[in-house]
C-alpha cells in the first residue's frame, strides 16, 4: 500500500495527479492538520513531525510512502522518515526541470523550504532560479481563504520582490495547486512568466515507476484534527471515488 503525508490538505493535489496515472493502487493519507502549517517551523521540530507522520503511515500499512511536504523533504533525505521506500518532492522536479535546462524560473515556498536550501542542492545548475518564501500563503490555502485574499497574498509577495522575467514559476509547496489560477495571473502581470511547473506531476510519475500500483483502488484519509476544508477539497478531488475519513 502506498502511503501519502502532509502537512494538511496540499498532499491531495500530488494524490490527484497519482490516482490519474495509478487508479487501481491502494493508498492510505495522513494529513496532519492539527500540526499546521509546517511552513515556519525549526527543523528540529520538522523532524519530530515528519517521524511521527510516518509512524501513522507505517501503522496503517503503508509499505512505501510519498512525502507531499516539502517543508519536510531535508528532513526525509536526512532519514527522519524511516522508509527505504520514499519519494520526496524535490529531487523528481529536478529532473522534470531537465527539459527547461538554461531557464530562469523562480521558486516560491514556505519559509521552511527556502532555509532548508534542499531545491538548491536538487536543481543544481540545470536551470537559473531565485526563492521566494511566501509564509502566509499555505495557511491562508489550508484554512480556506477566499480567492481575493489568497490573491492579495500573492500579489504583496510579488511586489515585495521586485519585478524581474522569469521564464517560469516552481510551486514549491503543494498547497500551491489550490491557488494556482491566481498565481499565474500574478505572474504575468509581475514577472511576464507564463509556465508553471507543478511538482505533483513529476512525482506522481516516479511513484508509478517505482511503486507498487496494483489493487482495489481504494483510499483511507487519516487526519490528526477534523476539517471541513480538507474534507470539502476531498470531495471535489474525488467526486466519484470510495474512501473514509477518519479523524485520530
Amino acid at each position: 500500500m502506498i502511503g501519502l503525508f502532509d502537512s494538511g490538505s496540499g498532499g491531495l493535489t500530488v494524490l490527484a495527479a497519482l490516482r490519474k496515472r495509478a487508479p487501481n493502487a491502494d493508498i492510505v493519507y495522513f494529513g496532519d492538520i492539527q500540526n499546521a502549517p509546517y511552513g515556519e517551523r525549526e527543523a528540529k521540530e520538522l523532524v519530530r513531525l515528519t517521524e511521527s507522520g510516518m509512524k501513522r503511515l507505517s501503522e496503517a500499512g503503508a509499505s512505501e510512502v510519498v512525502s507531499a511536504c516539502n517543508s519536510v523533504s531535508l528532513s526525509v533525505l536526512m532519514g527522519s522518515a524511516g522508509h527505504e521506500r520514499i519519494i520526496e518532492m524535490t529531487r523528481p522536479v529536478a529532473r522534470a526541470l531537465r527539459a527547461h535546462a538554461g531557464g530562469t524560473f523562480l521558486l516560491i515556498a514556505t519559509p521552511a523550504t527556502v532555509r532548508s536550501g534542499i531545491y538548491r542542492d536538487a536543481i543544481g545548475v540545470s536551470v537559473r532560479f531565485e526563492e521566494l518564501p511566501i509564509p502566509e500563503l499555505a495557511p491562508a490555502i489550508e484554512f480556506g481563504a477566499e480567492k481575493g485574499e489568497m490573491r492579495g497574498i500573492i500579489k504583496k509577495s510579488f511586489l515585495e520582490h521586485g519585478k524581474k522575467n522569469y521564464d517560469g514559476i516552481i510551486l514549491g509547496c503543494t498547497h500551491y495547486p489550490f491557488a494556482r489560477e491566481e498565481i499565474e495571473k500574478e505572474a504575468r502581470d509581475m514577472f511576464g512568466a507564463t509556465l508553471v511547473i507543478d511538482p505533483a506531476e513529476a512525482v506522481a510519475e516516479e511513484a508509478t515507476r517505482r511503486f507498487s500500483i496494483e489493487g482495489k483502488g481504494t483510499m483511507r484519509f487519516l487526519i490528526s484534527k477534523d476539517s471541513e476544508v480538507f474534507r470539502t477539497r476531498v470531495r471535489e478531488l474525488f467526486p466519484e471515488a470510495r474512501y473514509t475519513i477518519e479523524v485520530l
